[in-house]
Formats: C-alpha cells, sequence, structure tokens
C-alpha cells in the first residue's frame, strides 16, 4: 500500500496506526510511510520489536489450534488488525471447515481489507465497532448471524487491552464479554507488561502515545492475571509469549522476559 492509495473514510493520514504499525511490523503491506516511520523508532528503543511481534501472532496461532483441538468452532478475535498470514479463520477452519469467525476492529484499513479477504468466506465475517462498547459488538447482526450463545465461544483478545486506558476498565470489558458467554467458553489473552523491562515499556508507551492513533498502558503481572477472573487458566497458566505451548522443536529464548508480553488461555469458570 502506497500513500498515495485511497484511504479509506476515518484513516488519520497524520498519525500512525498501531493496526497498521503491527502489519509494518510482521513485514506487511499494508501501511504508510508515517507507521513505518513509528516502527523504526520503536525499533530503536528495542531491536527485537519485530521477533516480539512474530511471537505475539505465533501464540495467537498456537491458541486457536489448542481452542479448536478442544471442540471450539466459534471464535471472536477482538482487535483483529489487518490480515496477515495465520488468520484465526485460516488456522480454524483447517482445523474444522465449520469454525466460523468474527473479526472485530475499527481501524478503515483493517476493516476494507477483511472486508475484501472475507466476502466468499460464509462462516467469517468483520464487525467495524469499538471494542470499548461491548454491547455494540454483541448485539451486531453479523456477530448474531455467525456465533451461536448456546455453544461454547473463544474470545480473542490477543495485544489488543494494552490500547485500552485505566479509565476505560479493560477488567468491565472483558467482564462483559465473559458475561456473555456460555459454560465451556475461552478467553485468549495477550498483554504487554512493565514487569521485567520497565524501561523499555516506558519508553515505547511514551512513543505511542506520541505518535500513534492510540496510547498503550503496560500493566504489572498481577493487573494483567487479574483479567482472567472468572476463567480457569489452562496450563501452562499465564507466561510470556514463547513459554505458553511451544510447538515441538521450537526454539525457547534463553530469557523469556526479553518477550515483554504475558499471554494465557482461560476456561470460563462456574
Amino acid at each position: 500500500m502506497t500513500d498515495s492509495d485511497a484511504l479509506p473514510p476515518g484513516t488519520d493520514p497524520d498519525k500512525a496506526s498501531v493496526a497498521r504499525m503491527y502489519d509494518a511490523l510482521l513485514g506487511g503491506e499494508h501501511n504508510f510511510a508515517i507507521d513505518r516511520e513509528a516502527v523504526a523508532a520503536v525499533t530503536a528503543i528495542d531491536p527485537q520489536v519485530r521477533a516480539l511481534a512474530r511471537a505475539n501472532r505465533a501464540f495467537l496461532g498456537r491458541a486457536v489450534r489448542f481452542l479448536a483441538d478442544s471442540g471450539v468452532r466459534q471464535f471472536i478475535d477482538l482487535g483483529s488488525g489487518i490480515p496477515t498470514q495465520g488468520n484465526v479463520h485460516e488456522v480454524a477452519q483447517a482445523a474444522n471447515p465449520q469454525a466460523r469467525v468474527v473479526y472485530v476492529d475499527r481501524d478503515p484499513v483493517a476493516v476494507a481489507h477483511s472486508t475484501t479477504l472475507l466476502a466468499d468466506n460464509p462462516r467469517a465475517d468483520i464487525v467495524d465497532a469499538d471494542i470499548r462498547r461491548p454491547d455494540d459488538v454483541l448485539s451486531s447482526p453479523q456477530l448474531r448471524k455467525l456465533i451461536d450463545f448456546d455453544e461454547p465461544v473463544a474470545v480473542l483478545m490477543v495485544a489488543i487491552l494494552h490500547f485500552v486506558a485505566p479509565e476505560e476498565n479493560p477488567a468491565g470489558i472483558v467482564a462483559a464479554f465473559r458475561d456473555a458467554l456460555p459454560e465451556g467458553s475461552w478467553l485468549a489473552l495477550s498483554h504487554a507488561t512493565n514487569q521485567d523491562r520497565p524501561d523499555t515499556a516506558a519508553a515505547v508507551t511514551q512513543l505511542y502515545r506520541s505518535r500513534a492513533t492510540s496510547p498503550v498502558t503496560v500493566r504489572s503481572h498481577d493487573e494483567i492475571l487479574r483479567l482472567f477472573d472468572g476463567f480457569d487458566l489452562a496450563e501452562p497458566g499465564m507466561v510470556h509469549l514463547p513459554l505458553w505451548r511451544p510447538d515441538a522443536g521450537e526454539d525457547i529464548p534463553e530469557n523469556p522476559s526479553e518477550y515483554w508480553v504475558y499471554a494465557g488461555v482461560g476456561r470460563k469458570s462456574g
């Protein structure tokens, strides 16, 4: 994508988009110079930030495969971003062709590309909505058409809640989706932390606050763990990204805390 391409309505050309920045970190093409400049600035703070983005994407794939193997056939991917390799519907439908997936994002570029990608897939759709308003997501026609709340549902909040400020009540957002889920449903979540590399986290936070469409709020281990209230964590619990059920033969970094994001998957309890 070039800056001369027609911009979807609602795009702010003067701010780096967190969705487009993530696309750039993953080596995608749906981003602009302003996004790549912001990524270069983040990389100057933490040279392994691209590896961190890839590790987060790999966790998403492993989590979806685990959930599919656990019998889940319905997925809601909140803050899904711009389509790239290993999209949720690709992973889930490879495991079960009947799997249904609803993506949710408010970034105009992410919504536009998702709409195009999913046009011929009757079991996947995109909702243009803000996860900060769970009722809007849960009542959307696209979600109501594809998701049956009489059967288990997996809600994916992968690298999205650190874009929710404290005053926007991230725990309340999680609780709203949790309370809508039937018994046997799941939550998969990853979240940046200030627990291990506070100076790096603080510098990245400041950069996103000044240059991107959404600020970042990093949180402690205990703050992130509380987001799983009402869910029983599957083994190995909430751990650094590379440690969550790595694939056979996958290299584990010598110091996993260098990947300053926690990840976990939990099943709705009670």
